[in-house]
């Protein structure tokens, strides 16, 4: 499964195997079940995970106690709170398993260590951080200028694997749209 990780990491940066044995020494491995948190808000987040397999998202609860999806998480992925994980203070978001998921996991100091030995892995983190910045703008672009028949074609085009994994409440509260209202759209895009 670390073959993943190295895949990832030289379509940035070329590694030897004793680079790559180095790199992969600094992260553990976790498996969480259907429904279990690698990060729940208020607690403290030790790391960034790399999904091996899987499926994860991260959300946020109003005082509602309305879910908000911020991002979903597959196979090659990597998903955290990047606030708490940063700045290490506490989670403001939750990050559960929408089924059984393996990462592999890596701490903010080992982060921090691999960055200072290795610029080949500083590099890929600013590239990845870089990709996840256009990412980020990009979605809130979409969610203030696209209409939900827009966003819903967007992440269709983009991300067809979610709608075989995600359930579709999960992906209509992405949306910003109601159940019915994706329906909708399942059902014109045929």
């Amino acid at each position: 499964m670390s073959k993943i990780l190295r895949q990832q990491i030289e379509k940035i940066t070329p590694l030897s195997d004793k680079e790559f044995e180095y790199i992969l020494s600094h992260f553990t491995e976790r498996k969480l079940r259907k429904h279990q948190f690698a990060v729940q808000c208020g607690q403290a987040v030790k790391f960034d995970y790399f999904i091996l397999s899987g499926c994860l998202k991260s959300y946020h609860t109003d005082n509602d106690g309305k879910i908000h999806i911020i991002q979903f998480g597959m196979q090659d992925w990597w998903i955290t709170d990047y606030q708490a994980y940063y700045n290490q203070t506490a989670a403001t978001i939750d990050i559960d398993c929408i089924e059984d998921t393996e990462m592999l996991c890596l701490s903010y100091e080992n982060r921090e260590k691999l960055c200072a030995e290795l610029h080949k892995m500083e590099h890929f983190f600013r590239k990845k951080t870089n990709i996840r910045n256009v990412a980020l703008q990009q979605r809130i672009l979409s969610l203030m200028s696209n209409n939900a028949k827009e966003r819903y074609d967007s992440l269709l085009e983009q991300y067809p694997q979610l709608f075989q994994k995600v359930p579709k409440h999960l992906l209509a509260s992405y949306l910003g749209v109601t159940r019915e209202t994706l329906s909708r759209f399942n059902s014109t895009s045929k």
